[in-house]
């Protein structure tokens, strides 16, 4: 999620973004301003005044795969358009990481192809390594903790959470709350996962927290694989992809998923009336947490809308947006202590033990590749 290109210019920390507007950060422009297309900062583009000026004169932003329920995205959309005046397209909402990355290279130089991605951790190491992200330090730069973005600005971890098991308490007797009981026979036909692991960075970590819950390491992510063949084979596992409309149909009444999403898709089942009492448990067997990265597109048809998007996801407003659809943002530790955290919301999230380990790009890396060759042929459909 290594990368080609060098940085060429580096953005402190705005030590008044407390009490400054986005516009106020980076405002010092560098001694001779570079387009947006090739700024790898605010001031690199003459200062947050001018990126935004540029970014207004385009007037569009192209994005792909965000649902308006996947950590609060519709609320991030809807303030940005309104703080900007500037139109942002979602194509493909219910996409994949993989689709995000497709999309960067099929749409290439044709003015349609994404501005920015958002993607599972091992999607944008590739994306990294396949030159298809631009050098972008973003305001604050400085607080996003060294191993969580990419030593040469192309991602950089924005939000996250843990994988849990979100379950319909009206169609399941007795809810599952750790992975080990998922091989009951009471759950057949009940279990699926957000997509597929190979394509979908949700499903990927499933089937990680699921091997480290049976014997396996982020050096050794088989045991998942193996775990998901055995539900596959028991008929406990069905390959349908969850969704809040699969959920709410009864397809899918039991969903591995992030936490955020199962926690967001019980407020809004409650907030329509939905004949769904939908529960979230996080698996002390399998703790899993992950963080979604966000980068630029090399080629974005909008180089200032797509730098200045950045900016608003890692502003203040724009992590405690996420922190309200119970998303952990990646700013939280330096919101605290700088006093702009939404404490009442970080309130909100479910608690859990121990502090979170992640791997390696090398661990994660190999454990992509072990998914991608043997998935199919463990767990058929």
């Amino acid at each position: 999620m290594p990368a080609p290109r060098l940085r060429t210019a580096v953005v402190g920390v705005c030590l008044a973004f407390v009490v400054a507007p986005l516009g106020g950060c980076g405002d010092k422009p560098t001694a001779v301003p570079r387009t947006p297309a090739a700024a790898t900062s605010a001031a690199d583009a003459g200062g947050m005044a001018a990126l935004t000026a540029a970014a207004k004169k385009e007037g569009a932003l192209n994005t792909i795969a965000l649902p308006s329920d996947w950590a609060n995205y519709g609320a991030l959309i809807d303030g940005f358009e309104k703080k900007y005046g500037i139109k942002v397209t979602v194509e493909s909402p219910e996409g994949s990481s993989q689709d995000e990355i497709d999309a960067l290279k099929q749409h290439r130089g044709d003015g349609r192809a994404p501005d920015v991605v958002d993607v599972g951790g091992s999607f944008a190491r590739s994306a990294a390594q396949q030159g298809l992200l631009a050098p972008y330090e973003v305001a604050r730069w400085d607080d996003i903790p060294a191993d969580q973005k990419d030593p040469h600005a192309l991602w950089y971890d924005n939000y996250g959470g843990y994988i849990s098991i979100g379950c319909d308490a009206k169609r399941v007797k007795t809810c599952p709350a750790t992975f080990a009981d998922l091989r009951k026979p009471e759950y057949k036909g009940k279990v699926a996962l957000n997509g597929d692991p190979r394509k979908s960075g949700s499903a990927f970590a499933g089937v990680y927290a699921a091997a480290l819950a049976n014997g396996g390491s982020f050096d050794d992510i088989q045991p998942g694989i193996d775990f998901f063949a055995e539900l596959s084979r028991n008929g406990n596992f069905i390959p349908v992809e969850s969704t809040p409309t699969t959920i709410e149909n009864g397809r899918t009444p039991i969903s591995i998923d992030w936490d955020f999403l199962n926690l967001g898709y019980a407020d809004e089942f409650r907030k329509k009336g939905a004949d769904v009492d939908w529960r979230t448990a996080i698996p002390f067997d399998g703790s899993f947490a992950e963080y979604y990265a966000n980068g630029v597109s090399k080629d974005a048809p909008h180089p200032a809308a797509a730098r200045l998007w950045q900016e608003y996801l890692f502003s203040p407003e724009g992590q405690n947006i996420r922190l309200g659809a119970y998303a952990r943002p990646v700013l939280m530790d330096a919101m605290a202590k700088d006093g702009t955290l939404d404490k009442a919301a970080a309130g909100n999230l479910p608690t859990v033990e121990g502090t979170p380990s992640f791997p390696t790009d090398a661990q994660r890396q190999k454990a992509q590749e072990t998914v991608d060759r043997n998935w199919a042929k463990a767990v058929p459909g």
